[in-house]
């Protein structure tokens, strides 16, 4: 099993925009680790503390993940941070060694984890 890390930043709250940007965020992390969507264990989607309009789940499930275990969660609220980040945790079940995981940053969240951005 490995867990493959993704964040993407919305332009403002907004339930649209939040389920565009969780749609496109994960099928990018699962087309570019090669995942079909019968390896997900589960998925853990967080959000920043001025993301209210919606769960980012919604956008999960708007892509084809009805059956796989999924939480939201806040993100700590941390003076300085970036702002209107939604984070994503895939857990999947795939043999795929660890140094050729592509983790997956979009829309300005590349600044997060440069050292890992694909």
């Amino acid at each position: 099993m490995r867990a493959i890390r993704g964040a993407t930043c919305l332009e403002r709250d907004d339930a649209d925009l939040m389920r565009e940007a969780v749609t496109e965020l994960l099928g990018e992390m699962l087309a570019r680790n090669s995942i079909d969507q019968d390896r997900l264990v589960s998925v853990i989607l967080t959000g920043t503390p001025d993301l209210t309009s919606a769960f980012p789940a919604a956008g999960a499930r708007a892509l084809g993940l009805v059956d796989v275990p999924l939480l939201c969660a806040q993100e700590m609220d941390v003076s300085g941070a970036l702002e209107r980040v939604v984070r994503v945790m895939i857990h999947a079940d795939i043999d795929t060694p660890r140094a050729e995981i592509r983790h997956v940053y979009l829309r300005g969240a590349e600044v997060l984890r440069q050292d890992i951005a694909q």
